[in-house]
């Protein structure tokens, strides 16, 4: 398969990844690669530069999986790797910047790829801070509640944010931030927002990461804002019957009453991303200390 300067070779394009159950539809390998070099002019800005995490289901949705950190020997020398330290050695990380890649990594039957907030060369500073509003059931209502108070309360802040299904259960909301702070002081930073918010509606949201401890309330989570986390790319498929996919969306798109985490999926994707529904966001990626100097503010 041609993908853009490069010809891929697709192994077994026959393959089902994702059998159909009930009125969910099957979709083979060819149907994953298809889509990935599909979206890719709309997924790579997300991707480029960034460390991965791969999740990998070789023999579909069905099968046993096993998440990808280090890039195996095997892999072509023209994809792109970043070796990165951890506690006690170093990680070599797959790195994708074009479709060549991208269709490569779904001929591996990489459903899912999870990137780091941060970008090679300045690992140590992520430029992207996210919240991810994950509910206790099935009930989508407590997901478009807190989305929309969160962002409320970031507008207060004067952060911008961006909005995203994650396909699987609630909604990501992501902040770009300039890149001059560590992840300590990124991930500390959301911490307060998301208390700041469960605090002001204790019966309905908590950031307590014991799922004991939480209840039936939505769990406000940004555990993902640490050195070597890693969080969903705009635009993955997800593991799920019916391939859905994380999907960016405008905030006007919130009260759509037929939103849920898994609205979009590799039918309609590429056409929803053709919206451009975070058009001039990621680029505006903000200093926090006046932010944290409004949230102290608020917070009395």
């Amino acid at each position: 398969m041609r993908a853009g300067r490069r010809t891929v070779e697709v192994h077994r394009p026959g393959k089902v990844l994702f059998p159909g159950e009930g009125r969910t539809k099957e979709y083979t390998k060819s149907d994953l690669v298809d889509y990935y070099r599909a979206v890719a002019p709309y997924m790579l800005p997300h991707l480029r530069g960034r460390p991965l995490m791969l999740e990998r289901h070789p023999d579909g949705v069905g099968g046993p999986k096993f998440m990808q950190k280090n890039t195996p020997d095997g892999y072509p020398d023209w994809i792109d790797r970043v070796e990165v330290t951890k506690e006690g050695g170093t990680v070599c990380h797959t790195v994708c910047d074009d479709t060549a890649t991208l269709v490569f990594l779904a001929d591996q039957a990489c459903l899912t790829l999870h990137r780091w907030l941060s970008r090679v060369g300045r690992v140590e500073r992520p430029d992207r801070m996210v919240f991810d509003l994950d509910p206790s059931g099935s009930d989508f209502a407590p997901v478009h509640e807190a989305a929309w108070l969160l962002a409320e309360l970031l507008d207060e802040l004067r952060l911008p944010s961006a909005l995203m299904t994650t396909g699987s259960r609630g909604l990501h909301v992501v902040v770009p931030v300039d890149g001059h702070h560590d992840f300590d002081e990124v991930r500390e930073f959301a911490k307060d927002v998301a208390d700041a918010l469960a605090a002001a509606h204790p019966a309905k949201f908590t950031t307590a990461a014991r799922k004991k401890d939480r209840g039936d309330r939505l769990y406000l989570d940004v555990q993902r804002n640490a050195y070597a986390q890693t969080a969903v790319v705009p635009y993955s498929v997800r593991a799920k019957p019916g391939a859905p996919v994380a999907t960016p969306l405008s905030w006007t798109q919130l009260d759509d009453p037929d939103l849920d985490a898994r609205r979009w999926t590799v039918e309609d994707a590429v056409e929803q991303a053709r919206t451009n529904p975070w058009a001039g966001v990621m680029s505006n990626g903000r200093a926090l200390g006046p932010a944290r100097r409004r949230l102290n503010a608020l917070r009395g």
